[in-house]
């Protein structure tokens, strides 16, 4: 008998009230927060398609469920409301097109930050004292959680200062590390006591306990990520939010970034995901939220969810397996890395049997060790990584796996970064290392070279026909050889000598990215060709002036520096130079030079031009538009409504434009 949408309506909606509780107040979740995701999506669906079906009780229009009965209640004085989430990058820039769309013509900041998997909550402070701790609860009433948040270490009881907010709500997550779970099971099992699955799990659980002592044991922490209701903070936007309520003596969430367009948050959210494995809690996506609390404020929320946030997601997996093997390979920079081997687990319907333990200091700090039961993480486009060791599994003193001296595969003596946690080849004519440079130097994101695969690149490498990027344009002078490799027929030799001969025109900022300069990425690469446009005004830049590029640090100047002035770098820079590979940007003819060496900052509500408009007439006229006001900033174009921009710049005395100046300027 089929099923009507009035029925499925109502079996989704009992099933989402279920798993709500089961979250929310019992801590004791049946499903993966991909799986609710899906149940919620297809019930939104039904709903839209079918309007005269919603109810008012319906999950779709409410945030969460009741408290804990066992705890007191109180209600919150601004409604704590969840986020709207998604998996897709799509989605995202949908977001954020419908948020430019609602702020017409001004400018705003995008934050990136972690979203923590613990257990959210609500501080209250009033004249500095810790006055009330709250669950999220049903998101208007919370259950009082007072007696557990005062145990936490990262909770002060009194606010740091005399000049405090008279009223301070601050909303954030509690969690438990990965390190604390893996010794708080290991003394569970000496008690013969139950193990707990996970930190969520026992951060949630824990703070609804009635007995204090019990939290105080279990070592949870918390990040602050959100203002509630306030009186007196100073802060006009998130990231000065964050700063504010770090020197009150809070915890800030880390890892907080902000960026003058969506694109470049984004980009900058791709590099955070890389970096999870060096955390040692649970994160289960990013945040992207809108800096201005004032835009905040006219952006407003749905009946559920702010319109000035989103969270982006991704789904994860987790395994438990056998650790049987620790290897090393080299990478292109010449960073060793150690690899597990595991027993073979499947996670997200695929076997896997590797996993990256990234540098030698995470294999210290996580205490991986050959013959341990391990936890595997595969979240997303996420490499497999090792999430922690069960370490009350452990049943005998296994060795530390100690990390080899010298290369694995040409036997150089190994070396470690200064100051830093990689371990390196420091022979740049390794055959690991050549190998993998070229596969870089080919990939999609470099110079884009049709046809050179992996394999292919092995046979060149290893058959000793390509040693150096310029090999490989030498490689049409060599054409027999070629037809001599293993599965290369004349159309296959072909296309790829046609797409080696096009990657020439790909120009300087593919080229930087293409040769694998330490730090030097794709974004880096764009920002030095846009600035210097060719490899000549690069190679004459000292490290000062590199560094005075916008988004340029002092780490990242000097290894630009040090490619380009070492005997490697300028070998390589010559012969490709030689061999006719562009090495200047495409950048559009200027108007005029009446701007030149000048940063520009626009910011406000302007009536004559668009802020795209005015920022390519800044660079036509050979200045430098920038997205923040500093010491080095020559003038703000300031428009109606102007706000921390403009203060800051006349703070600092840089000068303050109209649009009619500016055009008086440029003319």
């Amino acid at each position: 008998m089929a099923v009507t949408v009035e029925q499925r309506i109502a079996e989704l909606r009992e099933q989402l009230r279920l798993h709500d509780r089961l979250y929310y107040v019992e801590a004791a979740p049946q499903i993966s927060d991909t799986a609710y995701d899906r149940l919620m999506n297809e019930l939104k669906e039904l709903e839209r398609e079918h309007p005269n079906l919603i109810t008012a009780d319906s999950p779709t229009q409410r945030v969460g469920e009741q408290p804990a009965d066992y705890l007191p209640e109180a209600a919150h004085r601004l409604p704590m409301l969840s986020i709207e989430n998604t998996y897709s990058i799509e989605e995202v820039k949908k977001w954020s097109d419908r948020t430019i769309k609602a702020l017409p013509d001004e400018a705003i900041e995008w934050v990136v930050e972690l979203k923590i998997d613990g257990a959210a909550v609500s501080l209250v402070y009033e004249d500095g004292v810790l006055v009330q701790g709250l669950t999220r609860g049903d998101g208007t009433t919370g259950s009082d959680i007072t007696h557990n948040v005062r145990t936490i270490g990262d909770v002060p009881l009194r606010l740091i200062g005399d000049d405090v907010p008279s009223v301070l709500e601050v909303r954030g997550e509690i969690f438990m590390t990965n390190s604390t779970l893996v010794a708080l099971n290991q003394g569970r099992q000496d008690k013969g006591e139950s193990l707990f699955a996970n930190p969520r799990n026992v951060a949630s659980g824990t703070i609804t306990m009635l007995d204090p002592r019990i939290c105080a044991e279990r070592g949870l922490r918390m990040f602050c990520h959100g203002a509630g209701y306030c009186e007196g903070i100073k802060a006009a936007n998130y990231i000065d939010f964050l700063h504010e309520i770090g020197g009150y003596g809070l915890r800030p969430t880390p890892h907080v970034a902000a960026f003058p367009t969506i694109d470049a948050a984004m980009e900058h959210a791709e590099s955070v995901i890389e970096q999870l494995h060096e955390l040692d809690f649970e994160v289960d996506g990013l945040v992207i939220k809108v800096n201005s609390f004032e835009q905040r404020d006219r952006l407003g929320s749905t009946s559920k969810s702010p319109r000035w946030v989103i969270a982006y997601k991704w789904e994860k997996w987790e395994a438990t397996t056998r650790l049987n093997e620790i290897t090393v390979q080299v990478g292109k920079t010449g960073a060793i890395t150690p690899v597990a081997n595991l027993e073979p687990v499947e996670l997200d319907r695929t076997i896997v049997s590797r996993a990256s333990l990234h540098n030698a200091d995470e294999v210290r700090r996580k205490d991986v060790r050959v013959g341990d039961v391990v936890v595997v993480e595969k979240a997303g486009r996420i490499i497999p990584h090792i999430v922690r060791v069960e370490k009350h599994e452990r049943k005998s003193d296994l060795p530390a796996f100690e990390f080899p001296t010298h290369c694995p595969v040409c036997e150089t003596e190994l070396v470690q970064d200064e100051g830093g946690v990689y371990i390196r080849c420091p022979n740049l004519a390794c055959p690991a290392q050549v190998k993998e440079r070229i596969r870089y130097f080919a990939s999609r994101k470099a110079m884009d070279i049709e046809g050179l695969g992996d394999k292919l690149v092995d046979q060149l490498v290893s058959g000793g026909l390509v040693v150096t990027y310029g090999d490989l344009y030498r490689l049409k002078d060599r054409r027999e050889e070629l037809l001599a490799l293993e599965r290369m027929g004349e159309k296959s030799a072909d296309n790829l000598l046609q797409g080696i001969a096009a990657s020439r025109e790909r120009g300087l900022a593919r080229l930087l990215s293409a040769l694998s300069i330490r730090h030097v990425g794709t974004t880096v690469a764009s920002v030095l060709a846009t600035h210097f446009g060719f490899i000549d005004a690069l190679e004459a830049a000292s490290i000062e002036e590199l560094t005075d590029v916008n988004e340029i640090g002092g780490i990242i100047a000097e290894s630009v520096f040090n490619f380009l002035h070492g005997d490697y770098g300028k070998s390589i820079v010559e012969d490709l130079r030689s061999l006719g590979v562009k090495m200047e940007a495409d950048r559009p003819l200027l108007a005029s030079d009446s701007l030149a060496g000048k940063t520009f900052v626009v910011t406000g509500t302007l009536v004559k031009f668009t802020r795209e408009e005015i920022q390519d007439l800044i660079r036509q006229h050979g200045g430098k538009a920038s997205s923040s006001v500093s010491a080095k900033t020559d003038y703000v174009v300031a428009g109606e409504q102007a706000g921390s921009k403009l203060a800051k710049a006349e703070k600092l005395g840089v000068k303050v434009l109209t649009e009619d100046q500016f055009e008086a300027l440029i003319q």
